[in-house]
């Protein structure tokens, strides 16, 4: 008799690391996007104006894209464990300690400055560091699951925040939000790794020993700053910055604060609007995965030149499209536009990484906050238009152009430029 012996293979400990990952992102990304059910309910205890408690969403989104460099150069001095850890206590802490403000400073503080700094901590950035880290096979198709975990964390946190502030009021909700931040600390803590080594083995798909991640001394922020300045010696990186700002501007600036709004001007019920944004999102997930999977097999810029095509196209022609009820055309647009959200972030981390090697979380931590800044001028911007001219037209035309801008630089970044990005870098 022959005995046969049957071997358990384990899964790679890179899967692990990419699970935790993704669920900490769909928890920042509920997180983050919480507040904006909670403006109606503290606005009728308060009193607070909606301004004033847009202030402290605004300083939330602002800190969520301008933190990134910094929490990926923490991450390189103290570890992602402990970075990730640390954010989720913060968030914890800016949203259960709302149950107790008595004044708009405080919800500035707390859920503008804490949790923003939180969420912002395992922004899009940390996507970076995970497969730069843990991926050499698969490295672009992880980056659009992970990154897709934040269209997911919208589409499963809001509903359920905004059921319980309608009936169980907001302060549950905050509470909720807090309880479900520290319950994933004990996740973080057992199942992440900073480096392949820690755990004995080495980056998924690597064929070799791993390279070493260079040690960093001195502080976070000079570490983050020199960085930029070495990068910001390189034409690839403006082009990169630059097409990633018109990238917000198009999309969290422009379509995510004024979509409804400007379909409720021509007629449509605020709650169809909303619904139809809600799709954006739901679309955004299967576009964005797609696109990572794409970007192990295309050259990324060819990739955002398209993406940036097709997405200025179809902003050219939504104006046409509004109506007091939801036409086939519409429905075409929601589709499209959402397979089109978030589809560059996984060929811009993958540039950032090529040229600028193990700086490359960093880099693409300033050039998300250029995303994040685009975003804010453009939202801006947008409702500057619509008080002057009575319609956002002239905004959604704008950003048309500015997409297809974008397209040009994308493709500017020529493989001679790659290479001298490299060597300065």
């Amino acid at each position: 008799m022959t005995q046969t012996q049957i071997r358990v293979r384990r899964p790679h400990w890179a899967w692990f690391v990419a699970g935790v990952a993704f669920v900490a992102l769909v928890g920042a990304a509920g997180f983050r996007a919480a507040p904006s059910v909670l403006i109606d309910p503290l606005h009728r205890e308060f009193g607070w104006s909606t301004a004033t408690i847009s202030t402290a969403v605004s300083i939330n989104l602002l800190l969520y894209g301008l933190i990134s460099p910094f929490a990926a150069a923490l991450m390189e001095r103290l570890g992602m464990r402990r970075v990730v850890s640390g954010a989720l206590v913060l968030v914890a802490a800016g949203s259960g300690l709302t149950v107790f403000m008595n004044s708009s400073w405080q919800l500035l503080l707390l859920w503008g400055v804490l949790v923003g700094v939180g969420t912002g901590s395992m922004a899009l950035t940390f996507v970076a560091t995970v497969t730069s880290r843990w991926f050499v096979k698969h490295q672009g198709l992880v980056s659009g699951v992970l990154t897709a975990a934040g269209a997911a964390g919208q589409l499963v946190f809001l509903p359920v925040v905004a059921q319980l502030a309608t009936h169980s009021g907001w302060r549950t909700a905050s509470l909720a939000i807090s309880f479900t931040a520290l319950a994933v600390v004990p996740l973080v803590l057992i199942a992440l790794r900073d480096k392949p080594s820690d755990v004995g083995t080495t980056a998924y798909g690597a064929t070799g020993k791993e390279d070493p991640i260079p040690a960093t001394s001195g502080r976070t922020a000079s570490r983050a700053l020199q960085v930029l300045s070495q990068a910001s010696r390189t034409g690839t990186f403006w082009l990169l910055a630059g097409g990633f700002a018109i990238c917000g501007a198009s999309t969290n600036g422009l379509i995510g604060t004024h979509f409804v709004p400007a379909a409720h001007d021509h007629g449509m019920p605020t709650t169809t609007a909303a619904g139809l944004l809600a799709l954006v999102g739901l679309f955004d997930v299967i576009g964005t995965i797609a696109s990572g999977w794409l970007t192990d097999k295309v050259d990324p810029r060819y990739l955002l030149g398209a993406y940036y095509t097709l997405r200025g196209a179809s902003l050219l022609i939504l104006p046409q499209l509004f109506a007091p009820t939801t036409e086939p055309p519409m429905w075409a647009f929601i589709v499209f536009y959402g397979l089109d959200w978030v589809a560059t972030v996984p060929p811009t981390v993958a540039l950032c990484r090529r040229v600028y090697g193990h700086d490359g979380p960093i880099v693409f931590g300033w050039v998300f906050a250029s995303h994040q800044v685009g975003a804010a001028l453009a939202a801006v911007g947008a409702g500057l238009t619509r008080d002057h001219h009575g319609s956002y037209d002239i905004a959604w035309y704008v950003s048309g152009g500015l997409c297809a801008l974008a397209a040009v630089m994308s493709l500017r970044i020529t493989s001679h430029g790659l290479d001298k990005a490299r060597t300065t870098s």
